[in-house]
């Protein structure tokens, strides 16, 4: 197994040379000097080192929340915040933009991506151009071309990053010198000549990178992995945004062969339980983990994403009924059909036995009152002995910013979901092989193979029957513009990446940002209860706690919405009303992408060039 261990050692380029002995460069800083750098392959992963941080996030450090899972992600249909749900962007930017490295941060949580910047471009390129002018002449070929690959791969990330957020971008290929203004202020270029470049960039990678190149270091797999996840993105994109039939083939074909060359390795399997993917001290041995982030005490890398999972920090956007109908039952079909005892029962305690097994490893099997705004509580990213603490101090290891659970980067699931999608897409649209039980069987049914954990067996909880392509679920609520296979891909997913990065990303590529509307009353929903035995007053029995007066509401079997009263304890059983729910703004089609700076627009205008605003804003 790769892991990653940060480096952060001072990269910071320096461009003066060193004409005395008292100029001496410092040992821990790069600079572009021939004779001081770029002499050989360590000096090469000096500099790429700092890509690592900015790629390669998993649970962020101390308190950051930038592209973390659970604490940076607040937008998508599977949660549900008490008041106002946050609203989509409105309104053109003033000030997004700029050079720094420290651009990490989100334009919008809607666009899971970077900002208006091109430092990170602008850092791939110039160690592509110090590969060919001048460490070429001091390395292997094979090195040659395995930095080359290196400076190409994060080149085609970010780019990747940045059109999934503006659509058409500016495209640099060289490094652009501040004496010549033509470049520094070029307008964009359209999406599909971006990404073909992109594309380009990718195939190199695939055909040049080191399948190996030690702990902690970016290798072909790793990078396959990566690039099935930016295809797919791109692909699907291309072919549901009505965008460019051929492009869209192209790129889904790079997304299927990418995560087919992962698979058929034979390094990685589904033969250890989903918990451990989140929650262990150490990924290093996960079979199913292709790439991850360390944390450790010794190395001061230590994140608090575990600790908002630990059952008593607050959830502010907590999981809504609409996400819980989605989990299959464990008989394979939709609750609706399903001959599971229970299976049309949400109390959590039975979703947990008669749900497929992510339920049960993902949420708490009781409700949190106290801490989830919909009462149901994620604690996916945390062990589960964190949930004992409730109530009393926790260890450092799961309370505060100390957590030191590592975090995959990229793992099986998503390469074998990425291929399983890119495969029905082309078989779907563009005259690809139709998609076999075979195929269901290396995917989602390998996912559903695997093995679960004690608590979850002692639980009763047991793993989901296969997708069968002769008998695919005969889901009510599947809408009209998606196959019955394509709604089964699309439900995996959702099960599979509840509260990491996906589910925004694919909402939108598929074009169903509309989901964010919350039109369905499910979305204001949350669990069913039994509010006296659920929230009862531990003072008097079969009693309702008494803050819940006039506060508690529920939806009944007959469809009426119940506040209680102080005096109706036995009435209050139903969904649960998460409390003073209030819609966002209707989504517009112009959220799919996001606006640039006006600041910027007028800087360009300034100077005498122009730079178009985003499409609708």
């Amino acid at each position: 197994m790769k892991k990653i261990i940060y480096i952060l050692l001072g990269s910071t380029l320096s461009m003066m040379s060193c004409d005395s002995l008292l100029d001496r460069p410092e040992l821990t800083k790069i600079t572009d000097s021939e004779g001081n750098y770029w002499r050989n392959e360590n000096d090469l992963r000096l500099f790429a080192n700092d890509f690592y941080p900015n790629y390669f996030v998993g649970y962020n450090t101390a308190f950051g929340t930038a592209y973390a899972p659970l604490t940076g992600y607040n937008f998508a249909d599977d949660f549900t915040s008490q008041g106002a749900q946050a609203n989509l962007l409105g309104t053109v930017p003033t000030g997004t933009g700029g050079s720094s490295s420290a651009a990490i941060s989100v334009l919008r949580l809607e666009h899971p991506g970077p900002n208006w910047n091109f430092y990170w471009v602008r850092k791939a390129n110039l160690l592509l151009s110090r590969i060919e002018t001048t460490a070429k002449n001091n390395i292997s070929e094979e090195a040659f071309k395995h930095w080359t690959a290196v400076g190409r791969f994060f080149r085609g990330y970010e780019y990747s990053r940045l059109v999934s957020n503006f659509g058409d971008i500016p495209y640099y290929d060289q490094e652009v010198s501040v004496s010549n203004p033509d470049d520094m202020y070029k307008t964009r270029d359209p999406r599909g000549e971006v990404m073909d470049k992109v594309y380009d960039d990718f195939r190199f990678v695939l055909d040049n990178m080191r399948e190996s190149d030690g702990n902690g270091y970016v290798n072909r797999y790793a990078a396959a992995a990566l690039i099935s996840n930016l295809m797919l993105f791109e692909g699907s994109w291309q072919k549901y945004h009505n965008l460019d039939g051929t492009r869209a083939k192209k790129y889904l074909e790079m997304a299927r062969d990418a995560a087919q060359y992962v698979m058929e390795s034979g390094k990685w399997s589904f033969s250890a339980d989903f918990k451990s993917l989140f929650a262990s001290e150490s990924l290093a041995g996960n079979p199913e983990v292709i790439f991850h982030r360390t944390y450790d005490d010794g190395l001061a890398v230590r994140h608090a994403v575990g600790s908002y999972s630990n059952g008593t920090e607050s959830q502010a956007r907590s999981a809504n009924l609409d996400l819980l109908k989605d989990f299959i039952s464990v008989d394979g079909k939709v609750w609706q059909n399903s001959a599971v005892t229970n299976a049309n029962s949400f109390r959590l305690q039975d979703l947990a036995k008669t749900r497929d097994p992510r339920f049960e490893a993902t949420f708490m099997d009781t409700v949190n009152a106290s801490a989830s705004g919909t009462f149901v509580y994620a604690h996916k990213f945390a062990g589960r002995e964190a949930l004992s603490y409730i109530g009393s101090s926790y260890p450092p290891k799961w309370g505060s910013n100390t957590n030191t659970n590592d975090a995959p980067i990229v793992r099986l699931a998503e390469v074998v979901l990425n291929w399983i999608e890119a495969k029905q897409i082309l078989a779907e649209f563009y005259g690809g092989v139709a998609v076999t039980q075979s195929d269901l069987d290396r995917s989602i049914n390998a996912i559903r193979n695997r093995p679960l954990d004690n608590v979850a067996t002692a639980k009763g909880v047991t793993k989901t029957a296969p997708l069968i392509l002769a008998s695919l679920p005969n889901d009510p609520e599947r809408e009209s513009d998606v196959s019955p296979l394509m709604w089964e891909i699309r439900r995996e997913r959702r099960m599979e990446f509840v509260f990491e990065y996906a589910r925004i990303q694919d909402i939108r590529r598929w074009k169903k940002l509309h989901y964010l509307n919350f039109t369905s009353e499910d979305y204001r929903l949350g669990p069913w209860i039994i509010g006296n035995v659920d929230l009862r007053d531990r003072a008097n029995p079969g009693k309702i706690a008494p803050s819940y007066r006039n506060v508690l509401q529920v939806k009944n079997a007959a469809g009426q919405i119940i506040t209680y009263n102080g005096t109706n304890d036995a009435e209050m059983v139903g969904y649960y009303v998460v409390r003073n729910f209030a819609n966002r703004l209707a989504v517009q089609d112009r959220n799919y992408l996001a606006p640039i700076s006006q600041l910027l627009i007028d800087e360009y205008k300034d100077r005498g060039f122009t730079l178009n605003q985003t499409t609708g804003w």
